[in-house]
């Protein structure tokens, strides 16, 4: 027996209302502002449902519906799941620039927010076959290549474990629950969720990612820059929330174009900015890299000379054409010295998705650069940097 009592509510809990029966004016205006979203397919399960029961009801948000539905049919390309990124952000920001949001997403989430949207949308038609392809994942472990098979549905397990990370940072659930990894890193926690499951990962591990994902997204995006001083640790390292979501940005594409490719579908790289947000995260760290890899004997001292922190030293100017591009100036000598044009020793010209593909593993180092000037040892040590900043 139901204690709700008598009231506009249908068996199933929902708010029933007649064709001339409104919503109340606030509730409306939320669901309508939704809808861009909704044709998207960006909502969460609860917001479609909610959107999908008022357009049964509101024959205006019916019709803007209808529209935006057809937009994005003319806007996808025929041979793709997907839209194209940059498309699809201005199709977003065309409906936010109508109906601004009354919580926007932080900038610094927005590529996260973008890729998990695409890969969710790659993913909502898959029947048994597709989740169940084979997948092989790739990095670089000590200049080696190294790999592991899985399949479509074992990359969004690992995806959801490893985006478990920032959530248990942020204060959410662990998606591990009672699993407790060898050690808190990527692998270790991903690895230790394969082998608590009874079954292989199936479609059902579909849900309580894309779940994870949207209460992320609005979990930084309501506490906002109160969030600024977060650090998310990876178990060898940490990383500042902003990075850390751009990192898992970068992953969930990545990871994406490899189960685009293990079920011959089409896959775009990211929208421009925030490809360039992933080459600059990379970029970054590339300095402290080197010198964790002179520490270990994996690149070569050359010409290294000490360097106070924050003087200019000896750099390379890594060049990265087409989407995304821009220039930056790696320092060679310490993680502290400042990048400097008068003291470059060698030039690297390389386009945007393929160093990020270098930099997920997925590129040879010896095959990365369209361009190479200067010092060859260093050129060298740098592309080996940017593949070993890859992981499983």
């Amino acid at each position: 027996m139901s204690g709700r009592g008598p009231g506009p509510y249908d068996d199933r809990g929902s708010l029933a209302a007649g064709p001339d029966e409104l919503l109340p004016e606030p509730e409306h205006q939320v669901l309508k502002s939704l809808l861009g979203a909704w044709a998207l397919a960006a909502c969460a399960p609860a917001e479609a449902d909610a959107v999908e029961d008022h357009l049964g009801v509101c024959g205006p948000c019916a019709d803007e519906a209808l529209r935006l539905r057809e937009a994005v049919g003319l806007l996808q390309r025929p041979e793709s799941l997907d839209l194209k990124p940059a498309l699809r952000t201005r199709v977003l920001e065309a409906c936010l620039e109508r109906r601004p949001p009354r919580i926007p997403v932080p900038d610094w989430a927005a590529a996260y927010d973008a890729e998990t949207a695409r890969l969710d949308a790659l993913l909502q038609d898959f029947g048994d076959n597709e989740w169940h392809a084979p997948v092989r994942l790739r990095w670089y472990e000590g200049d080696e290549a190294s790999s592991r098979r899985t399949t479509v549905a074992g990359v969004i397990a690992h995806l959801m474990t490893v985006d478990g990370l920032v959530a248990v940072a942020l204060g959410l659930e662990d998606p591990l629950g009672e699993v407790r990894p060898e050690r808190p890193t990527p692998s270790g926690r991903t690895e230790a969720y394969w082998r608590a499951a009874r079954f292989p990962p199936t479609r059902s591990v579909r849900g309580p990612w894309r779940e994870q994902s949207h209460r992320l997204i609005r979990t930084v995006s309501f506490t906002g820059s109160d969030t600024g001083r977060v650090t998310v640790p990876y178990g060898d390292f940490a990383l500042p929330l902003h990075d850390a979501m751009l990192d898992r940005a970068f992953e969930c594409w990545v990871h994406a174009e490899d189960i685009a490719e293990a079920v011959d579908y089409p896959y775009d790289p990211p929208a421009g900015r925030h490809l360039h947000d992933m080459v600059d995260l990379a970029a970054r760290l590339l300095p402290v890299v080197l010198e964790q890899r002179r520490h270990h004997g994996l690149a070569a001292p050359g010409e290294r000379r000490l360097v106070a922190a924050g003087e200019p030293g000896r750099s390379l100017r890594l060049e990265i054409e087409g989407s995304g591009g821009g220039e930056w100036l790696i320092p060679l000598d310490s993680p502290s010295a400042k990048g400097s044009a008068e003291h470059e020793v060698a030039h690297v010209a390389l386009d945007g998705a393929e160093f990020c593909r270098l930099a997920a593993g997925h590129v040879p180092p010896r095959e990365a650069a369209a361009g190479q000037e200067g010092d060859r040892e260093a050129i060298r040590d740098v592309l080996l940097a940017a593949a070993s900043l890859s992981r499983m």
